[in-house]
């Protein structure tokens, strides 16, 4: 028996109330839903604010737009909104069970809306809404159901394994013809070497990450980086990583260094709104085939480098930290400067006035309040750290020393001021 809206209630009222709250509804439907199913309730906040409540929001509302024009929201309508989700966290091998469960704790929590908001005289009205509620309830569970099993029969699970079997082999400089074959992807003479460091996201507290919430944190990131790197390619792009560092090969495609330099610092900065944490791209660009192994080395420290110095997400060549780069490789010069910092090692404050002066040179009043104090005493700080080191930091070649010392300081701190 088909029901309806009683005509005297079909374009205002509880429809009507419920589609002006929507926006608000929506986000207490991802609370009630995903944000309190473990184990996606202990994932970091915002998790799935950016894919899913989008979906949350767009279909609701054209859901309860049809209820409202007394017309069916047929199974196909609804799949056009819920099927890309589900696909995402097939993907990610989302527990299929979790996400029925927190799909009927999101349908629950808009039925107790719709209550909520009827008035006594509208209880033929709630009736109609709970009953086109399931009916989408029924029509979104099919559709996840379906869609999982799509993704996990999927034909393309071969070659999206044997793409990363011709990746690592091209970073190992093994030969690579017969893999790139079975992962139907040409082989280029030039690659964009990128090394990817996602830092560690600190939302989320140390005692909650459970083996099953780093796993869908990673596969996520996994899932996120290769569809961002197909989309810069225009093709489905060879790369290795583990959710929190990789190595991703790109045909060189364009003519512009420039213009692809800009490409990859925009993947970087899109991945960290993304993931809620600071990314580091290393680029070695132009890199002959055979030459990929090494310049892979030489990314992977550099973004180590860039992240170790507390650089901002963005993207970061070998020009861009030249002399840290050399004062990393180890040798008799290397030990020698932090000999000549490690005086002040025990004495944070030292340290932090050394980094202020160093950052701000000459403007002494400027370094001083950055770090909270009077630039009487900013001085006696700065003539405290040539006594203790012999280097006074406001002479220009004691000042370079200083800071060559404070780079490898920081890279290779020790762990006692006297193990110098």
């Amino acid at each position: 028996m088909s029901v309806a809206l009683s005509p005297a209630h079909s374009e205002t009222s509880l429809v009507l109330r419920l589609l002006t709250r929507w926006p608000q509804i929506s986000e207490r439907m991802l609370a009630a839903g995903l944000g309190a199913t473990p184990p996606a309730a202990d994932l970091p906040p915002g998790h799935f604010t950016a894919e899913v409540l989008p979906a949350i929001y767009a279909c609701g509302r054209a859901v309860l737009q049809a209820i409202g024009e007394q017309r069916t929201f047929s199974r196909a309508e609804v799949a056009t909104f819920v099927a890309p989700v589900a696909e995402r966290h097939a993907e990610d091998r989302f527990p299929l069970a979790v996400l029925i469960e927190a799909i009927h704790g999101s349908a629950q929590s808009v039925l107790a809306e719709a209550a909520a908001l009827a008035t006594p005289e509208e209880t033929e009205d709630l009736v109609v809404v709970g009953s086109r509620l399931l009916e989408l309830l029924m029509h979104i569970n099919i559709t996840v159901v379906e869609t999982y099993s799509e993704v996990e029969q999927s034909i393309y699970n071969a070659e999206r394994e044997a793409r990363r079997e011709l990746c690592s082999a091209l970073l190992r400089g093994l030969p690579a013809e017969e893999l790139a074959a079975r992962a139907d992807t040409a082989l280029t003479d030039r690659y964009t070497v990128l090394a990817i460091h996602i830092h560690q996201d600190h939302r989320l507290p140390q005692d909650s990450r459970s083996s099953t919430v780093a796993n869908l944190l990673t596969r996520r990131r996994i899932r996120v980086l290769q569809r961002a790197l197909d989309g810069l390619t225009g093709t489905t792009a060879l790369a290795t990583f583990d959710g929190s560092n990789g190595i991703a090969l790109l045909p060189n495609v364009t003519e512009s260094a420039e213009l692809d330099h800009e490409q990859y610092h925009q993947l970087a900065v899109g991945l960290a709104a993304q993931f809620g944490t600071e990314v580091t791209v290393a680029e070695c660009p132009s890199v002959a085939r055979k030459s990929v192994p090494q310049s892979a080395h030489e990314a992977t420290e550099i973004a180590e480098l860039a992240r170790l110095l507390g650089r901002p997400t963005g993207v970061y060549r070998l020009d861009d930290l030249l002399l840290e780069f050399q004062l990393t490789r180890p040798g008799p010069a290397r030990a020698r400067l932090a000999e000549r910092i490690a005086p002040i090692l025990r004495s944070p404050h030292l340290l932090e006035a050394l980094d202020a002066h160093l950052r701000h040179g000459s403007e002494r009043k400027v370094a001083a309040a950055e770090i909270h104090v009077h630039p009487n005493t900013f001085t006696y700080r700065l003539r405290r750290i040539a006594e203790l080191t012999g280097l006074d930091p406001t002479d220009p070649n004691d000042s370079r020393v200083l800071a060559a010392a404070q780079t490898i300081h920081r890279l290779f701190p020790a762990t006692d001021a006297g193990s110098h």
